[in-house]
């Protein structure tokens, strides 16, 4: 019922459109070893009712997306963790940041020994099924497929930044206890907090839950209140300066981590804007990447 489609890295041009108005990064951009195409509306439980064609822009921003791919970033089998990790990028649900938020960190990721897929999934446009199937479906895809992937499917966690960290932490509380990632990274998450008081997170729940959406319907949605003993171990970062999703956000999901006993850890950075995962140049990058590297080496010895 699925349909896969592995390209392979001799795919000799930048950037490729399929008959079905799907786009793909190529290999040579992303950096993936493959990428697989696991399905589309037509063939994916439910459709966000998107006809217009997908498009990318010079950042390898993706918009109007109505397939579903995942880029596979394969450990060296010398120094792999037997870790993986699912990647979400961001983008505030009408666009995906898959350079940055995506494909830079799953490189990071391969070259500390964790294999790592980057969903490119379907953005929502107010039907919020279509990003919890795809999120899903790329766990259960990097477990069924840990033999190949050279990973143990106990050790599979997700990360994700932004809208995309509000993603990975909705589909956690989505699944039964346990089918959950073992673990979480959260990277200046959307996760929820007062809503209303910031028009940004507005427009990104209306672009989730649809133009109806209500008070409860947020709170519904909100992670901090999905939250319980059995929420797995998370880390979560972001910066003080932050102004497109304000640093209280995740310090109230961290407050509730808290307020159930979930192990849990805080990196609140000085300085730095939205969006700076993935950006070598950011003054804190080294140290968010071995804060990264030192809460996955311990949650590997949590078995």
């Amino acid at each position: 019922m699925k349909q896969r489609l592995t390209i392979l890295l001799s795919l000799a041009v930048t950037l490729t459109v399929t008959a079905q108005k799907r786009v793909v990064v190529t290999p040579e951009q992303s950096g993936a070893d493959e990428i697989v195409h696991y399905w589309d509306n037509s063939s994916a439980p439910h459709s966000n009712g998107i006809t217009d064609d997908e498009t990318i822009d010079s950042k390898l921003n993706m918009s109007q997306t109505t397939s579903t791919d995942f880029y596979l970033y394969k450990a060296d089998p010398a120094k792999a963790t037997d870790q993986g990790v699912v990647v979400v990028p961001g983008g505030g649900y009408y666009k995906l940041s898959m350079q940055y938020d995506g494909f830079k960190i799953a490189q990071y990721l391969r070259s500390i020994g964790v294999t790592a897929i980057v969903v490119k999934y379907r953005l929502p446009n107010g039907v919020r099924e279509v990003v919890l199937e795809d999120t899903i479906a790329a766990l259960h895809y990097m477990r069924e497929q840990a033999n190949e992937l050279g990973i143990d499917p106990q050790q599979v966690g997700m990360l994700g930044c932004s809208a995309g960290g509000h993603l990975a932490a909705l589909a956690t509380h989505t699944l039964a206890v346990e089918e959950r990632p073992k673990f979480n990274i959260l990277i200046y998450p959307s996760t929820g907090g007062d809503v209303w008081s910031n028009y940004r997170l507005q427009n990104c729940f209306e672009r989730l839950l649809g133009k109806w959406r209500t008070q409860v319907d947020i709170e519904n949605n909100s992670c901090e209140n999905l939250v319980t003993p059995e929420t797995p171990p998370t880390l979560l970062m972001h910066t003080d300066e932050d102004t497109t999703v304000p640093s209280t956000i995740t310090t109230t999901y961290y407050k509730a981590l808290k307020r159930h006993g979930v192990r849990s850890a805080l990196y609140l950075f000085p300085a730095g804007a939205h969006g700076w995962a993935g950006h070598d140049e950011w003054h804190y990058a080294e140290p968010a990447k071995r804060a990264i590297a030192d809460w996955l080496a311990i949650e590997r010895d949590r078995k």
